[in-house]
């Protein structure tokens, strides 16, 4: 019957053949909507010239795209658990093509978010699977290393993106930008339908609404998920809100060029990079509990420390400094975090993805909010979400 779960004898693999050719693919998927968010940035201002909007106006591309993006893939986790990985994600590169098409023709605000939200109802079924795909092949400490090289992905978009972004309006125009994405996209859809089956071959779970309500107030109520899930997001908030404000802290207050920020992104990328790396020896030698707690006390202390140096002496390397010390932490807890509130769930696995996807789109929303209205002073903001965001994440995983 169409309502009960459907069963193979298939269960999920700990080392796939090809594995590296597989996280790679993975890691198409996960930085699609990393990349399609951020690549926009330096664009902004002729964007809004383009089409005869204020600056203000056109940030609302980027909200626009956040929220469909988070809360969309609270419906594709739950249509992958039932009907499998593969069709939902070729369908996202589709939609997402089609949406990028559709910004780069459009000639009005009110055009150019609707194919902003077609475009983020793509990227949200490629994110979010890449994490559901990657439990459905891995388990233990090469899940961990799964997670942490698609961490690598989603942190080198944003922070790559921009620069390139950059370089192709100055070359091209901003309508160059969708161009380069609708491409980026059909390279990774060829890619995963050369490279990767169908991979949820286990029990199938129901999908009608009731079914959906009761498989995410489970997970919400399960510490297993719950715990390592919140504190993921938490820590992802904190990233956000380090990207928002990083053109008012550095631009405004400490009169860099575009250029050098666009260098500071560039070089977050190496940092998230280090400690992926480092997460991926950690976990077979120590577990994943202890790597994740470390992790949290270093993005605690340094999130404290950006407070202090903004409210006593507010200058650059100090700052700097303390990001990297921050983002060290971070890349080290996401990943880990991730996989273990992934790992008990195999049946799951789309719906605890997606339900993980929402919380951080969500915590990143209100972080980018929070660090654009708490104060007029930029690092004083950054300082206080971040303090709040680290603190909270470091307490709430002390529960678990």
């Amino acid at each position: 019957m169409a309502g009960q779960c459907q069963t193979t004898k298939s269960v999920p693999r700990d080392v796939p053949v090809s594995s590296g050719l597989a996280i790679a693919v993975l890691s198409v998927l996960a930085a699609m909507g990393t990349l399609a968010t951020n690549i926009l940035l330096p664009s902004l201002p002729q964007i809004a010239i383009s089409l005869n909007v204020t600056s203000a106006a056109v940030t609302s591309a980027i909200t626009v795209f956040l929220a469909v993006f988070g809360i969309g893939q609270l419906l594709v986790g739950p249509i992958s658990d039932r009907y499998g990985r593969r069709w939902p994600v070729l369908t996202g590169f589709a939609v997402f093509i089609g949406g990028s098409v559709w910004c780069g023709l459009a000639n009005d605000l009110p055009n150019l978010l609707a194919g902003r939200v077609v475009q983020a109802a793509g990227a949200c079924a490629t994110s979010v699977l890449s994490r559901a795909i990657a439990r459905d092949m891995f388990s233990g400490p090469a899940l961990a290393r799964a997670m942490a090289i698609i961490m690598i992905a989603m942190s080198a978009a944003p922070g790559f993106s921009p620069l390139l972004g950059g370089a192709l309006d100055h070359s091209f125009g901003w309508r160059s930008e969708f161009a380069f994405v609708a491409a980026f996209a059909g390279a990774g859809a060829i890619g995963y339908g050369i490279v990767l089956g169908e991979t949820h071959n286990s029990t199938r779970t129901p999908l009608n609404p009731v079914a959906i309500a009761r498989t995410y107030i489970g997970l919400i109520g399960d510490r297993r998920f719950a715990i390592p899930a919140a504190t993921a997001s938490l820590i992802i908030g904190g990233l956000f809100s380090m990207f928002s404000a990083a053109p008012r802290l550095f631009i405004e207050a400490l009169h860099f060029t575009p250029i050098q920020l666009g260098l500071f992104f560039a070089g977050t990328v190496f940092i998230v990079f280090t400690a992926g790396m480092l997460a991926t020896k950690l976990a077979p030698r120590y577990g994943l509990d202890r790597p994740i707690r470390a992790g949290l006390w270093a993005t605690a202390a340094s999130s404290v420390a950006v407070l202090l140096i903004s409210m006593i002496s507010p200058t650059f390397l100090p700052f700097l400094g303390a990001m990297c010390v921050f983002l060290l932490g971070m890349g080290v807890v996401s990943p880990l975090a991730t996989a273990r509130a992934l790992s008990p769930f195999g049946e799951k696995a789309g719906a605890a993805s997606a339900l993980l996807g929402f919380w951080q789109m969500m915590n990143a929303a209100i972080g980018v909010w929070l660090a654009a209205t708490v104060s007029h002073e930029a690092m004083f903001a950054l300082g206080v979400v971040l303090s709040a965001f680290s603190l909270l994440a470091l307490v709430l995983y002390a529960w678990a």
